[in-house]
This record gives C-alpha cells, structure tokens and sequence, in this order.
C-alpha cells in the first residue's frame, strides 16, 4: 500500500513536472485553494491579491481570511477575462504575502498569463499560487516553467475519481493543514483514500497520454459550435478568441432575447446539458459575476450560455447540440 501511494505521488508529480514529494493529495481542488491561502493564518495578518473572477473556493476563502484580519485586493479583468500584469504589480504592497490567480477560468475558458503574473508576485516578494483545476489534464501544466510555487487541481476534472485532489508546493514548503498521525509527508494527517490517490495517478497519467489528440479533437468540435451558433442575429462569444488563451473545450456565449434559466430548460427537455454559468454558481439566483467582471451588463450577464464539451463527444452530436441550441433560441424568441 505505501509503495502504490508513493508511486501515486510520483505519477502526479512527473504529469506537472516536479517531484513526488512536492505533491499533497487532498479531498479536492477546494480543500488545496483553502490550505494554500490559509497556509499563512498563524502568521500577523497581512496582504493578499486575487482576481474577481476566481472560483468560489478561493474568492470565500479570502472573505474568511478578511474575517481574520488579512486585507485583499480582488483585480479586475479585461473584457476577455484576462487579468493584467499591470494591474497586479500596481497592486503589490511591502506585506503582499500570495496572490493567487487562477489558470483557467471554469466559466469563459480563459487562460490566464501565469508565468508573467508569478513573475512580478515574485518580483514583489510575494508567493503564488494557482488554481489549475480547469486546465490539469487538458492543456500542458508544468509547474517549473509557470513559475508558480503552488498549484490545485481536482480530480474528476480529468476523468479520475470524486472527492480527490491535489496540491503541489514547491520543494514541499508548506505548513501542516491537518495535525495527526502524520501522513503525507507530515502535512496531512488522516487516514489516506488509498484508492482514491491511485485513481487520480492513473486517470492523470491517461489524460496526460491522450491530451494532445483529445485537446485537437474537442478544440475542433468547439470552434464549429462557436462558429454556428455566432452566425446567429445577437449571439455573442465571450471571453478570448479560439486560440491558445481559450480552454480547448469551453465555449460561452450571450444570447440577445433569451433568459438564461428559460433556454436550460428548454435544452434539458431536449436532453441538452449546458449551463447558465459555472457548476459551482448555479442556482444562486444571480447572474455571472464572471461576466460581470468582464463588463458585461447584469441583463446580458442573464443571457449567457456555457457549453462544456468532453473527450467522448462526436461529430453527431455537436450537429445535434447546434440544432437544438438553435430551436430553442428561436422558439424562445417568438414568445416574447
């Protein structure tokens, strides 16, 4: 059993290029974003800088930290969702302590420019941390060329087992989260999801292995997704061009004339699955603070519209998610 953790640890470590023992495996992405921000609490409280449009795992964790004293700079983004370099190192104080910004917003698919961003944080004296549980297991992550000194990712983003996830920190530099009988490596405790641990190596390393082709095929399937749905009279891409600065499988949109909630339901009935937002935000009863950010308006930020696609989609069904995307707007329409 130790020898298949330990070689757990090392499969994830070589899939983002660093050692095995940099690697803590957790319950989630949302468990590493809170011991990678609260990793500092026990120190005097002092500055750290994120983005407006993270997940909600690090946005209320930095709520809670402010709760505690801590101060946070939250940046804005441009209207593609990119947060500049500018913006953070005007934002950089002497008691900057982590910024953390994600690599792949969950909602638009924008890749954000970490190595530049790690390299000013790190300029300014700061630690940096990344969210990169969107992108692990779909676009190339290597944590030594990013830059970064922490990084999260969750599991059954890349097919692996729920209830996983992983944090990495360079050279293992980090405080313990839970205090106990000592496993991973000292810095949490607790009895170790064995099986769960070797599911996130092995799904890793097959993402990891079919990424390229898997990347080159749903990349495709998206730019014609995108390229029927924009013929369409006010039908809006949001977020960056296709192209490196977009997640292979992402696509978003606003749809002039056509509520949100209304459009899912309709493509439910159909047996469409697509998204109003992020997963994580749905059914709050407030539209996309995402695209808010971005400086669309709250009546457009309620016309918005995610379409999430995975590895095993075809052809016939993206003809298939075109036409009935297409109907419902239509219908949806004609009844107003």
């Amino acid at each position: 059993m130790r020898r298949a953790v330990n070689g757990a640890h090392s499969i994830v470590g070589e899939a983002l290029g660093c050692q095995g023992r940099e690697i803590f495996f957790t319950s989630g992405g949302t468990e590493a974003d809170n011991w990678a921000l609260k990793q500092f609490i026990a120190e005097k409280p002092a500055h750290i800088i994120t983005s407006q449009i993270e997940h909600k795992a690090i946005l209320n964790t930095c709520k809670a930290l402010q709760q505690m004293g801590w101060e946070v700079t939250y940046l804005p983004v441009d209207k593609y969702g990119i947060v500049q370099p500018d913006d953070l190192q005007s934002a950089m104080r002497n008691n900057t302590r982590l910024v953390s910004i994600m690599l792949a917003n969950n909602e638009v698919g924008t890749i954000e420019p970490i190595k530049t961003l790690a390299a000013v944080a790190h300029a300014g004296g700061a630690l940096f941390h990344t969210d990169a549980v969107q992108a692990v297991g779909h676009i190339p992550v290597n944590v030594n060329e990013l830059g970064v000194d922490f990084l999260s990712l969750s599991a059954h983003k890349f097919g692996g087992p729920k209830g996983m996830g992983a944090l990495y920190a360079k050279d293992g530099a980090i405080s313990s989260f839970v205090d106990g009988g000592g496993q991973e490596m000292g810095r949490r405790s607790g009895t170790e999801n064995v099986p769960g641990i070797i599911g996130t190596a092995v799904a890793l390393m097959l993402a990891d292995g079919l990424m390229l082709h898997n990347a080159q095929k749903v990349r495709h399937l998206r730019d014609r997704i995108i390229d029927e749905l924009s013929s369409m009279d006010g039908v809006l891409v949001t977020g960056p061009d296709p192209g490196p600065m977009r997640l292979p499988g992402l696509a978003s949109f606003i749809i002039d004339g056509v509520d949100s909630e209304t459009l899912v339901m309709d493509l439910s009935a159909k047996g469409v699955c697509v998204s109003a937002g992020s997963a994580c935000s749905s059914g709050t009863g407030k539209p996309s603070y995402v695209l808010r950010a971005m400086g669309y308006s709250e009546r457009e930020a309620w016309s918005s519209l995610r379409v999430s696609l995975d590895d095993h989609i075809t052809h016939d069904e993206v003809s298939e998610l075109i036409q009935a995307i297409k109907s419902s707007i239509k219908v949806i329409r004609n009844q107003h």
